[in-house]
């Protein structure tokens, strides 16, 4: 199959051009950025440059258009936030082909931290209690309450500007409007876990557990190990069921005593994905609605270079340094791969891109690594796609 990955500037990217291109199918790559992980594969067939999704939705729709049309693409496969403005051009054009995510509207609501919430709420699933905050007065209404709670924007990604049991005095910091609300959840104590899911139609095709070691900021793990998947299969069986989910599908739960309760969900691909190795079953299950494929990843996996970036600085702290070492010596690098070696260059160049983006809009390395393809609840964002599409441009 002629398959398009998109968004292909993370490990996970990487990963699973890895996969689909270690079992014989051809993949190309599409991203804005010049310098994407996963065009340094052997196992990319072609990296297209393309307009940013974010800030050029209607010559990125038309540069897609070109590429599907032009290499037969027979699948489009979004791996980060882009899933959101895909879903979008999906639900306005006629793309012809299949991308491998549920409707606009569900991909939305998911994403959305309090709509999420009120879903699984809608399926019958033990949530904490979360509130909508849209203006001051619901957030003074918290106070009093704040030390039990949890503070986040309803769109975000990272862990970014979460307040975890925040004082009075640090509410006063967020302004939660109509345009950008926050929610306010009950702080739930136990163990944290995060899943990647595949699905199909509602059938449950990969399911992968793990927890994070080290992280970067208060987010995304750069070193992680894997859990016990059937601990969260009823849950994420009942969900991908019950919204007849297509694509992939990622959530952080928090498991207590007597119940798992979820925190939010991501659309997308995420480090779980790692926890996969064997190309030809992942492949099946993907294109093929073959049979459940089990992660055969059983050690520590880590992002090297990442890991000595914000792993480091765990030396300093008594309680973190053992887990830091414990890292370095035992976790496994996401990066390798027989016979598709993708080293300390390609790594730097990518970094260095997100470092000069960093710099250039004053925002930090976690938001330039999705600088272009984030989502923000824009409810307008199908309104700029033009009645026609230009296909007589190759985007490269």
């Amino acid at each position: 199959m002629q398959v398009l990955i998109t968004g292909v500037r993370a490990p996970v990217a990487l990963h699973l051009v890895r996969l689909l291109g270690s079992a014989g199918h051809k993949v190309h790559l599409a991203d804005h950025v010049s310098a994407p992980l996963a065009a340094a594969s052997r196992h990319a067939t072609r990296y297209h440059r393309i307009p940013a999704f974010a800030h050029s939705p209607g010559p990125a729709c038309n540069a897609l258009a070109v590429i599907i049309a032009r290499h037969n693409i027979g699948l489009v496969i979004p791996t980060c936030e882009e899933a959101l403005h895909l879903g979008a051009i999906w639900a306005e054009r006629d793309m012809g082909v299949p991308l491998f995510a549920p409707k606009f509207a569900l991909l939305r609501r998911v994403h959305n931290k309090f709509g999420f919430i009120e879903l699984c709420r809608d399926l019958g699933l033990y949530v904490p209690e979360t509130r909508l905050l849209t203006n001051g007065d619901a957030l003074a209404a918290c106070t009093a309450e704040a030390a039990d709670l949890v503070f986040k924007p309803v769109w975000s990604r990272f862990g970014s500007a979460v307040l975890i049991r925040p004082t009075a005095a640090t509410l006063k910091r967020i302004a939660p409007t109509e345009q950008r609300p926050w929610v306010a959840q009950e702080f739930v104590s136990g163990t944290e876990l995060c899943v990647y899911a595949i699905a199909r139609q509602g059938r449950l095709l990969a399911l992968a557990a793990y927890r994070g070691l080290v992280r970067a900021g208060p987010g995304a793990a750069v070193c992680f190990a894997p859990s016990d998947p059937e601990v969260v299969r009823p849950f994420v069986e009942r969900f991908v069921s019950a919204t007849g989910w297509t694509g992939q599908i990622s959530f952080d739960l928090v498991q207590t005593e007597k119940e798992l309760f979820p925190l939010e969900c991501n659309p997308r691909a995420t480090s779980g994905l790692h926890l996969f190795r064997d190309s030809e079953a992942f492949s099946r299950a993907v294109l093929s609605g073959g049979s459940e494929v089990r992660p055969d990843v059983t050690a520590p996996q880590a992002v090297r270079l990442a890991l000595w970036i914000y792993g480091l600085p765990m030396l300093l702290r008594q309680r973190d340094r053992q887990v830091f070492l414990d890292a370095v010596g035992q976790a496994g690098d996401v990066m390798d791969w027989d016979g598709d070696r993708v080293g300390a260059i390609a790594q730097l160049r990518s970094l260095a891109e997100f470092a000069r983006i960093a710099m250039r809009h004053r925002v930090s390395l976690e938001r330039a690594s999705t600088w272009g393809i984030e989502w923000n609840g824009e409810d307008e964002w199908p309104s700029q796609l033009e009645p026609s599409q230009e296909r007589d441009a190759d985007p490269g």
